[in-house]
């Protein structure tokens, strides 16, 4: 029996873990109906423009940074070539959000997780550090923002 670990499994685990956080809860490790797209139609515009506590960013801010990421990711993965970005800007620059512009963000957003989705499914194999490490990571930092998102919601919406 083989130790290392097969292409596919790694492939297989890593698009269920990305549906998991995204879209389709299995309860892997998030609640039934805490998925980000889920949790992002019970926000209104005007509750996605309230920035979360004294130094945080707006709701709208914390979307647009995740398809930031898997935009990176997308790039970086296809092309081989892992540059620096400027993280921040997305922090400096998004504040409130019309109606409008917040179902933008959401569908932006959707575009870049079925880029993501197609690049899993498109990679046979991942064989660097930077490809894994982004790969585990881009559900690690949409985890830790789907986080941040659902505990604003209980300030911003409370039961």
């Amino acid at each position: 029996m083989s130790t290392q670990l097969q292409a596919a499994d790694f492939t297989a685990a890593l698009y269920l873990l990305l549906e998991e956080t995204f879209d389709n809860v299995r309860g892997i490790y998030l609640d039934k109906g805490t998925s980000l797209f889920e949790t992002l139609a019970t926000i209104s515009a005007a509750e996605a423009s309230i920035p979360v506590g004294g130094k945080c960013a707006t709701l709208a801010a914390q979307v647009k940074h995740i398809a930031f990421y898997l935009d990176v990711l997308d790039k970086a993965v296809r092309s081989g070539q892992f540059e620096a970005n400027d993280w921040d800007r997305i922090w400096r620059e998004t504040d409130a959000v019309t109606p409008a512009e917040w179902e933008g963000l959401k569908v932006d957003l959707r575009g870049s997780y079925d880029r993501i989705k197609a690049l899993i499914v498109d990679t046979p194999e991942w064989s660097t550090e930077m490809q894994i490490g982004g790969a585990i990571g881009v559900i690690a930092h949409t985890a830790y923002h789907l986080g941040e998102i659902r505990q604003a919601l209980c300030m911003l919406q409370p039961e």
